[in-house]
């Protein structure tokens, strides 16, 4: 079903997509970075207008939702590693055990706090 999703002609079928997307995000590694065109014609200060990059972005939402990698189920007697990172734009990061990813998690920062040092955020 997800790849016979049809291009999004509106913001709220954009919303919709997402909705479905980001609940899934957490097993798309950068999700956030590859849904950053979608989500930016969902502010209310953006004309809806869509491109390339936004066929490309919802072409590759769609074939990640069907092709994810497959996560490991989390040991509670093993130890854990952290690994993120944070730009001017979002923030990612990946929990990991032997080497393996557990899970992912990222997001877009808000317009505010593209203003805060790294080590702040």
């Amino acid at each position: 079903a997800v790849l016979q999703w049809g291009t999004p002609e509106s913001v709220s079928e954009i919303r919709s997509f997402l909705g479905l997307a980001g609940y899934y995000g957490r097993f798309i590694e950068g999700f956030s970075k590859l849904a950053l065109p979608l989500t930016q014609l969902t502010r209310k200060d953006q004309a809806f207008v869509w491109n390339g990059n936004c066929e490309k972005s919802f072409q590759e939402l769609k074939k990640r939702l069907t092709t994810a990698r497959v996560l490991i189920l989390p040991d509670a007697k093993e130890s854990f590693d952290v690994y993120c990172d944070a730009s001017k734009m979002g923030l990612g990061g990946v929990l990991m055990q032997k080497g393996q990813a557990v899970a992912y998690a990222s997001r877009q920062l808000k317009i505010h706090e593209r203003n805060y040092p790294t080590h702040d955020l």
